[in-house]
């Protein structure tokens, strides 16, 4: 997914939305694998564990570690990534067992979102205080790092004691890349040290004065990550894709979605590129047109000029 100077393109779920039949959520799996065998780089879901009609969005509506099971084992390279766990709402003991399990299960193709929680409404629900959540925020990051990366670890705080037990298994590769979402409550220089990446709004970014202000973004957190060190920025957008690739981007929904033609997303694309984003998911769910239609017209025009990167060959076989 991630390499400087370089953009990927991942793949937003679902492809449409919940309007209140579980039948019309199906056949996404398909449109998934032959994502899997174009250049996507990978395919994100979305955890919102409670449906608040005042929000207007039901989300992801399938519990997103079971969806991420469910693509691991009908896909075969591109990378699962969720966009984001509530870390808050979840205790770092399953929040890590179920994120190494996966891993694993994967052959290492997790990429792990943490947001602080966007969703007021499903806090109450938990006994947890949404107004707390910074602080919460943090303890769970800590532990999710001790879980899955140290051998019996000791720890104590709000959220519990641990001692002389372990948590298995780890990560396929020893470490589960953590992307802070926005700012999570925490300060610029706190996710520069402790995030392995920066998961952005994007705003208004595709006019050419909104892509020089992420650029601007970008390059300013990483003047903040100690040592220099590579870390990655990604960013998403919903569009409207249409046949036409001529469509110059139109903003629709109060800016929510990009009404695009393929040509017009790519020149998006590249100066999210140039500006240092090195990963763009794309939801199509808001969209007007099928969206096996849509991700096949990715696939065939837009994908192909930010391919998904050469890396560690995926398993021949599932890990499993």
């Amino acid at each position: 997914m991630f390499a400087p100077g370089r953009l990927t393109v991942g793949l937003f779920l679902p492809l449409w939305q919940y309007a209140g039949d579980m039948a019309a959520m199906k056949g996404q799996t398909e449109t998934v694998r032959r994502a899997d065998e174009a250049e996507f780089a990978a395919v994100w879901v979305r955890d919102v564990p409670l449906f608040d009609p005042g929000f207007g969005d039901a989300g992801q509506v399938f519990d997103p570690w079971t969806y991420l099971g469910w693509l691991a084992a009908h896909t075969r390279r591109v990378s699962l990534a969720a966009g984001s766990a509530v870390f808050p709402l979840r205790h770092p003991v399953d929040l890590a067992k179920q994120a190494a399990s996966l891993d694993q299960l994967s052959g290492g193709r997790l990429v792990l979102g943490a947001a602080s929680g966007d969703r007021a409404s499903e806090f109450p629900a938990y006994g947890i205080d949404h107004a707390a959540r910074g602080e919460r925020y943090r303890d769970t990051f800590a532990w999710f790092r001790e879980l899955t990366e140290a051998r019996s670890p000791r720890l104590t705080s709000p959220l519990g004691s641990l001692d002389g037990v372990d948590l298995l298994p780890k990560p396929y590769a020893g470490r589960v890349p953590l992307l802070v979402t926005g700012s999570s409550q925490q300060k610029p220089e706190w996710i520069a040290e402790h995030a392995d990446g920066w998961l952005v709004y994007p705003g208004t970014s595709h006019t050419l004065a909104g892509a020089d202000a992420l650029g601007q973004r970008a390059a300013g957190w990483r003047e903040l990550v100690p040592g220099g060190r590579f870390k990655p920025v990604a960013t998403n957008e919903w569009i409207d894709l249409t046949e036409d690739p001529r469509t110059r981007p139109t903003p629709l929904r109060g800016g929510f979605v990009l009404r695009t033609g393929s040509e017009g997303l790519i020149e998006v694309l590249r100066r999210w590129q140039e500006r240092g984003v090195n990963h763009a998911a794309l939801g199509v769910q808001h969209g007007s047109r099928p969206a096996a239609e849509v991700v096949a017209q990715l696939a065939e025009e837009v994908v192909p000029h930010f391919p998904a990167l050469a890396g560690a060959a995926a398993p021949e076989e599932p890990a499993w």
